[in-house]
């Protein structure tokens, strides 16, 4: 879209015009910067604020945007007066204080997710959920690749939203937070899809409710529906007079799979798709996801067999359900993105035998209880670590024997000397992983170095 068509909109949408408005950016991160550069290429005033004193893209700021006004080690009360609109980035809360104060001066909260909104006139698929939706993005993205599209993914996964416009995109794929859809009021995806809702983010989120209110945000507008009918919380999100896609890996739905003679079929109504043995991913879970994303790319046109021809050589990726060894004849996989219960509970439900488990970190203030039923029906033994271990082994009450590691290095130790030979030893932690990790890479990558640091 020109310029000029942008403008047109956001002042339409926003009341955000290049002459009276202040735009106050909010966070300066990876989402910051590029909501950055997207305002200073139209020519809007801005600033930017940041409770760190060093943010991780200042550097970058200041020799890209040196005149532009800057306030770091807090949020300047001053530069919060001043804002027409405010651009927050995901990882800062909307009940900040100066936030909270801001808005109630009149300032509007417009996020990076408006902006990308308001300059995209080709289809947009929109793809939230507690799991699953990285996988998802990715899947959807291979599909239309395959199909011919001209197909631009990111925005929660990988580059941010606006650092992905380009003029020779015929559609994009979007991964949405939570976090981005709580301040976002414009987006009308072509097609959207709540892949589930578990327990997570409660630390950020009131409770699972406002959480599940939060998601059902990416159903904004008049595009396809695509609901997860095994989930009742997602399954409850239908409205009335809008095009529903469904997919189950329970029972039949729009995209389902099916016995037929001694094997199982990925199916679209009646028709077979293809056999589910040609799925080169682990876990039911993985089913589901492949169902999700045949059901958005059916609901934007593209091609069923190219999508088909997609899924069997799609790899999946690093840390999600990864298989990293196997030594002595058990096999390791990295489940490191399994932030929260839904996650971890998906992954091991995906094995026919007991695991092996290594989990803790940070539980972000979930109810760990609820990892419990699946613990006691899919793990042997479970090797825990981090600063919330001790909450997981209250919570399983004795269900599995437990082993206390103080790092990844002694988890996989430990894990070892229980595993014979035919065991799968799983990383799904059920939490974060900043209580001793950068993040969720660096703890996959710890325990991918430990497991090779067994081979002979």
């Amino acid at each position: 879209m020109e310029n000029a068509a942008i403008t047109d909109l956001l002042k339409k949408n926003f009341a955000l015009d290049l002459e009276t408005s202040k735009v106050l950016v909010v966070g300066l991160g990876n989402t910051g910067i590029s909501v950055a550069r997207y305002l200073q290429k139209l020519g809007i005033n801005f600033a930017i604020t940041d409770s760190r004193d060093k943010p991780p893209m200042i550097e970058v700021f200041l020799q890209q945007m040196p005149d532009t006004p800057f306030f770091t080690g807090g949020f300047d009360e001053a530069a919060f007066k001043v804002a027409t609109h405010l651009v927050v980035s995901p990882g800062v809360s909307l009940n900040e204080k100066s936030i909270i104060k801001a808005i109630a001066n009149g300032a509007k909260v417009v996020s990076d997710i408006d902006l990308f909104a308001c300059s995209v006139d080709v289809p947009i698929v929109a793809i939230t959920g507690s799991n699953g939706k990285s996988t998802v993005t990715t899947m959807l993205g291979e599909m239309a690749k395959t199909a011919g599209k001209k197909v631009v993914v990111g925005g929660n996964l990988g580059t941010p939203a606006l650092d992905l416009l380009t003029p020779i995109a015929e559609m994009y794929v979007l991964e949405l937070s939570s976090f981005q859809l709580e301040r976002t009021t414009v987006l009308n995806a072509t097609a959207a899809t709540v892949l589930n809702v578990s327990a997570d983010h409660l630390d950020r989120h009131a409770d699972i409710a406002e959480y599940a209110r939060e998601k059902q945000q990416v159903y904004n507008g008049n595009g396809v529906m695509v609901i997860n009918a095994d989930d009742p919380v997602v399954d409850a999100m239908r409205e009335v007079g809008r095009r529903i896609l469904t997919f189950s890996i329970k029972k039949a739905a729009d995209f389902y799979i099916a016995c037929q003679g001694d094997a199982e079929y990925l199916m679209h109504n009646e028709q077979r798709l293809m056999p589910l043995a040609e799925l080169p991913l682990e876990g039911r879970h993985n089913a589901a996801n492949a169902l999700a994303a045949l059901a958005l790319g059916v609901a934007i046109g593209l091609n069923e067999q190219a999508m088909c021809n997609a899924l069997r050589t799609f790899k999946g990726l690093d840390h999600r359900m990864q298989r990293v060894a196997e030594i002595r004849g058990v096999t390791w996989v990295n489940d490191s993105k399994a932030t929260n219960i839904g996650a971890c509970v998906a992954a091991l439900k995906g094995y026919q035998r007991k695991v092996i488990l290594i989990a803790g970190g940070d539980a972000k203030g979930a109810d760990m209880n609820d990892l419990t039923p699946a613990v006691k029906e899919k793990a042997k033994a479970v090797v825990l670590m981090g600063k919330d271990a001790g909450l997981i082994e209250q919570a399983l009450n004795g269900s599995v024997p437990v082993y206390f590691a103080e790092n990844m290095t002694q988890a996989v130790q430990i894990s070892a000397s229980l595993a014979q030979a035919g065991d799968n030893v799983l990383l799904s932690p059920a939490c974060a992983s900043l209580d001793q990790y950068k993040n969720y890479q660096d703890r996959g990558e710890q325990f991918t170095k430990a497991v090779l640091g067994m081979l002979p």
